[in-house]
Order: structure tokens, then C-alpha cells, then sequence
């Protein structure tokens, strides 16, 4: 039941029921009351204006809710709160990405993807780090055998070692020394091994150097 007198004392001052415009508080108040009551003339006055959007009640905005100061809520308004509640229910319930359940068909091929996956990564040759080094070797005046001195260089064999062009160059009083470019294998070959491995031909080579080197 709605508390008409109450009701008449708000709307002494307000046009409506809940804020500034027509609302479904009205709609909810508008059918409790009924009838325009003749002793409460500000509900009357309010009650005629109301029926004037009878055609519109469908489509009024706002709630009902604030209508339960004048008389109890509407069932639909009261139970939209728990149909809400069990929509989030529901909707907690709905699995977004697949139940936790996997199917183990599915799970056996994922497996098998991933192994295949990782068989091939692992025999996928690695890239070899290599360095091009200008190697200079010199010998002990101008007569030794340079022919000779280039021969006994070449015959060191290392893994990794690749042994390029070579030529003559002039250092002065008629000397030249043997400059050779050659690729290396960055872990497999010490540079410092191959020259060890150069100069121990006492009978050629005065010493070594290392000119320039430069990663590949």
C-alpha cells in the first residue's frame, strides 16, 4: 500500500516521484495509488499529470526502487538484485578457455608437437663463429728460403684452420717477410698454438705476428 500522505507531503515540492523527469517510480506509484484521491491534492494533481505518459510507461527510464518510500517495491524490482547475482553466477560458471579437463587426445598431440619441435631445434646447425687473420711471418735475413720457410708453414695442420693467399712483403735491407691470410675456426684454433707451431722452424722463421683479425 502506498503511504498517501506521505507521498502528497513530496510532491508538494517535487514534480515526480524519483528526479526531475517522469520515471519508473512513477509508473510503480502511479498503479498502487489507482485513482486520483480527491483529499491529497498534490497526489492528484500528480496522478492526472502521470497519466498523460500512460502510453510511454514501457519506455520511462530510472527504477522503481525508489518508490518503496511510498509503498512496497514491485517483485521485479526486488528480485533484479538476485537475478543479478545469479547472473554473475552463471557467468563465474561459463568457462572461457576451456574446461581444466583436458582431453587427453589432444594433450597426447600437443606432447608429440613439442618433442618434434624440440628434436629439430636441437639438430639445427649452430652458426660457427670464424675470424679472417692477416699472419705475418718473418725470417731471419735475406737469405733464407722463403719457398722453403711457406712450405713448412703449410704443412701445419689444425681442425679448423684454412690457410689462404700469401705474398711477399718488402721490410727493408732486403729482407721481406710473409704475410698469409688464413680462416679459423674461433674454438677450435689457438692463435697462439699456431704460432708456436710456425716459429718452431728455428731454421726459417725469426718470429711471428699477428697483423689483423677480424670476425667473420
Amino acid at each position: 500500500m502506498v503511504d498517501l500522505k506521505q507521498l502528497d507531503q513530496h510532491l508538494q515540492n517535487n514534480s515526480y516521484v524519483d528526479a526531475h523527469n517522469p520515471s519508473q517510480a512513477d509508473v510503480f506509484v502511479y498503479k498502487q495509488v489507482g485513482s486520483a484521491p480527491a483529499q491529497y491534492q498534490n497526489v492528484s494533481r500528480w496522478f492526472n499529470h502521470i497519466s498523460t505518459f500512460k502510453g510511454e510507461f514501457d519506455t520511462l527510464g530510472g527504477g522503481a526502487f525508489a518508490a518503496s518510500l511510498y509503498g512496497s517495491a514491485p517483485a521485479a524490482a526486488a528480485a533484479a538484485p538476485a537475478a543479478a547475482d545469479k547472473g554473475a553466477e552463471d557467468d563465474d560458471e561459463v568457462d572461457l578457455f576451456g574446461s581444466d579437463d583436458e582431453d587427453p587426445e589432444a594433450e597426447r598431440i600437443k606432447a608429440e608437437r613439442v618433442a618434434m619441435y624440440n628434436e629439430k631445434k636441437s639438430k639445427k646447425p649452430k652458426a660457427v663463429a670464424k675470424s679472417v687473420v692477416t699472419f705475418d711471418v718473418k725470417p731471419w735475413d735475406n737469405e733464407t728460403d722463403m719457398k722453403a720457410l711457406e712450405e713448412n708453414m703449410r704443412k701445419i695442420e689444425m681442425d679448423g684452420l684454412t690457410w689462404g693467399l700469401s705474398k711477399l712483403v718488402p721490410v727493408g735491407y732486403g729482407v721481406s717477410k710473409l704475410q698469409v691470410t688464413l680462416v679459423v675456426e674461433d674454438d677450435l684454433v689457438s692463435l697462439d698454438e699456431l704460432q708456436e707451431a710456425v716459429e718452431s722452424d728455428e731454421d726459417h722463421v725469426q718470429s711471428t705476428d699477428i697483423a689483423a683479425m677480424q670476425k667473420l
